[in-house]
């Protein structure tokens, strides 16, 4: 098997699923209840998030569970609308953000909200400028994905936080889902006021996450009923996740300091391959990329029917973001920058782990190599 569709997912560590059974065994205690039991699993959370705070830098405070990357980005964006609405309606985000970003900005316009949708260049990229030229008096919040999700382009978060600075009363999040141990960012130094990490994309289990919250910034609830995690989300915290969670990301961010090159080696050999195929289009930028995620069409060919004919071969790739995948609609991403319906219509992606290796790399070269050239037979 080559699992080339991390973006979509990881496989969880051993050692998480290790930590994870552990902990579901031997600290099966809510944290909130007051007894022995209870104490200790609460220790327990405490230490997991004392363990992600100082991996970010940032204080354990700032730190508020989730089930993943959904929860977070939704938390974040109607949190902040909702509670500083009397300030401000107009709220800024892109066109290339992920579903539950792009959603629930569009739900919010539902709810009388103002947004503007900035487009991005036919690279992908967002600005700075077009950040600054798109505020308003009334503008409370401001939101741009740190790594797009389809194509790997990295947006500009550092300078478009330092930018925000001078505007106090406008917050700024952002979607760190899949940029997170794969390419730093400092949220402190980016003047970033709210953050959104999603545990199974970094080898952790699924149904875990995390949504920085920077001190002194208030959110309004999504779901009450509960005092967990200072009021912003209760219920239950998954106790046994959020350890899992934690010890993943120290991996992973160990693994970021070692092997970030051999994610560039690998990317460089699909690509110098990918591009000798008749019919493919690269769609993700050749500078300011992730060095984990490829976008790229094959002119005239349907996504879903590559992806099925790669699966046959046990050789796992996707089409767009898994939560959008199975809609088999055009990529609204790739039409935003500007592709043509024909390129839009006909983009997979292909994404790799530190887990992958130069030897998978070479056996999908051969693979994907053939398996276009036998498409481009049947369709003609």
């Amino acid at each position: 098997m080559i699992y080339f569709d991390n973006s979509a997912t990881t496989k969880p560590y051993k050692e998480v699923l290790d930590t994870y059974l552990t902990v579901s065994e031997q600290f099966f205690g809510n944290p909130s209840s007051i007894h022995k039991l209870g104490g200790k699993s609460e220790q327990l959370l405490t230490k997991a998030r004392n363990q992600i705070a100082d991996l970010l830098s940032v204080q354990p405070s700032e730190i508020i569970f989730t089930s993943g990357g959904t929860e977070g980005n939704n938390l974040a964006i109607k949190g902040t609308a909702m509670m500083h609405r009397s300030r401000g309606k107009h709220l800024i985000t892109t066109e290339i953000e992920h579903p539950s970003i792009y959603e629930a900005y569009k739900q919010l316009e539902g709810l009388g909200f103002e947004v503007t949708y900035l487009s991005p260049d036919e690279n992908g990229f967002i600005s700075m400028e077009q950040v600054k030229n798109a505020l308003k008096e009334d503008t409370i919040l401001v939101s741009v994905i740190h790594v797009n999700n389809e194509t790997g382009a990295i947006q500009p978060i550092s300078e478009i936080g330092q930018l925000l600075k001078n505007y106090p009363k406008i917050y700024f999040h952002v979607d760190a889902v899949q940029g997170i141990g794969k390419v730093p960012v400092n949220i402190k130094e980016s003047a970033i006021d709210l953050l959104t990490v999603s545990g199974h994309k970094f080898h952790s289990v699924k149904g875990t996450g995390f949504l920085y919250v920077r001190e002194g910034v208030m959110l309004s609830s999504l779901s009450t009923g509960g005092s967990q995690e200072r009021e912003i989300r209760s219920g239950t915290e998954n106790l046994a996740g959020i350890v899992a969670m934690a010890k993943a990301l120290r991996m992973i961010f160990e693994k970021q300091n070692e092997m970030r090159n051999h994610l560039v080696n690998m990317r460089n050999k699909l690509l110098s391959n990918l591009n000798e195929i008749e019919g493919s289009v690269l769609n993700s930028p050749l500078s300011n990329f992730a060095p984990h995620i490829i976008n790229i069409s094959f002119i005239g060919l349907k996504p879903e029917v590559i992806v099925h004919a790669l699966s046959e071969e046990s050789v796992y790739i996707s089409t767009k973001s898994a939560c959008s995948s199975k809609t088999y609609e055009i990529s609204r991403i790739l039409q935003s920058m500007g592709k043509s319906e024909q390129v839009a219509g006909s983009a997979v992606r292909i994404s790799l782990s530190y887990e992958n290796t130069l030897d998978e790399v070479a056996r999908f070269n051969k693979i994907i190599t053939e398996v276009i050239k036998n498409l481009y037979k049947v369709t003609r």
